[in-house]
């Protein structure tokens, strides 16, 4: 429900109710991981997918009938695989959910709602068993890790509680205000990251040539890294853009200092072993240097602007997913990380499932 914060909190502040349907349990392999959630208004309005479309139809009516009622429901909703082929879906697996009515004046929801919207990291307990199943606590009547959303086994009063939690986004900051930052900025931004530019040159940084942008900031970058990474440098990224070792190569040094999770540096091959050689000379030292991305992207075999930030933009995401970045096809197992995850736990199953 976290992720559909924007969305729902006017609904809330209208008056209004809605039915929420939150993946509480994964099995086999499925799009979306847990945690996730649709929601439905009195409108008729569906906010959200739990799926790829396979199960929404079944959810939605399951989220009409706990809009009505206001009793929240549990349910196993997917298909073998032998029935989703006889369907022409391309998955088997199956998603169990929860599905509960927030109400216009529940605090606890309101307050974790909120706290998302303004992208700020908290977390909220959803109540999936027991005689209180369907309601949301917050993080102060439970006690662990708010590290991920996942299933928690008796934890309130006995009762088992999925704990919901939201991350703020990741950062990406941009060094330079070239063509090739301007589609890093839209393809990173579309993607969900927080994004800053910062160049020395007023001209370059507008937020006309950078409308997706959250902070445009001009000065010297490596003096504002700091404060554009924010305070947690170890999700965040670092991009040199500039083609300028006077700016680049302070630039990097600082990111590198900080500890950014992860910093890159365009440039041809010559550039990158002289942008070394002056990085020692600055002080880096080698096992520094290794964390630099340089040359900056996969191989994807394009040139443009808008093919280069692909490129640059999936090796950020490998990168701090731990993806291979390699096809899929040549893999083998789940294909979904969430899938892999759920496999190797031991998450309760919901009680009285159905189909």
């Amino acid at each position: 429900m976290l992720e559909l914060a924007a969305a729902l909190l006017p609904v809330l502040r209208g008056g209004e109710p809605v039915a929420v349907v939150t993946v509480a349990r994964v099995t086999r392999s499925a799009p979306r991981g847990v945690g996730t959630a649709m929601a439905l208004t009195r409108d008729g309005s569906v906010i959200g997918s739990i799926s790829g479309g396979c199960v929404e139809g079944d959810a939605i009516l399951l989220a009409t009938e706990v809009l009505a009622t206001g009793v929240a429901r549990v349910a196993s909703l997917g298909f073998s695989d032998d029935d989703a082929h006889a369907a022409g879906l391309a998955c088997g697996g199956s998603v169990d959910v929860i599905v509960h009515r927030i109400e216009a004046t529940d605090a606890a929801a309101l307050a974790a709602l909120e706290a998302a919207a303004a992208d700020r990291a908290t977390a909220v307990g959803l109540v999936a068993s027991g005689a209180r199943r369907g309601s949301l606590v917050t993080a102060d009547a439970f006690g662990g890790s708010t590290d991920r959303s996942r299933m928690l086994s008796a934890a309130y009063d006995g009762a088992d509680l999925l704990l919901l939690v939201h991350e703020p986004r990741r950062r990406l900051v941009i060094v330079g205000a070239g063509d090739h930052a301007m589609a890093l900025a839209r393809v990173a931004s579309a993607a969900g990251f927080a994004v800053a530019v910062s160049d020395v040159w007023e001209r370059l940084v507008t937020p006309e040539r950078f409308p997706t942008a959250e902070r445009i900031v001009v000065g010297v970058p490596s003096d504002q890294l700091a404060a554009l990474v924010g305070d947690d440098p170890a999700r965040a990224a670092v991009c040199v853009l500039t083609h300028d070792e006077r700016v680049d190569v302070p630039a990097i040094a600082a990111a590198l200092r900080l500890g950014v999770g992860f910093v890159g540096a365009m440039g041809a091959r010559s550039t990158v072993a002289h942008r070394a050689a002056l990085l020692h000379a600055a002080g880096v030292d080698d096992a520094d240097l290794a964390r630099l991305h340089s040359p900056l992207g996969l191989d994807l075999g394009g040139d443009s602007p808008d093919e280069t930030a692909l490129a640059v933009l999936a090796e950020i995401v490998a990168a701090q997913r731990g993806g291979t970045a390699v096809p899929l096809r040549d893999g083998s197992g789940p294909l979904h990380r969430h899938d892999a995850a759920a496999a190797a736990t031991c998450t309760p199953r919901l009680e009285d499932v159905t189909r």
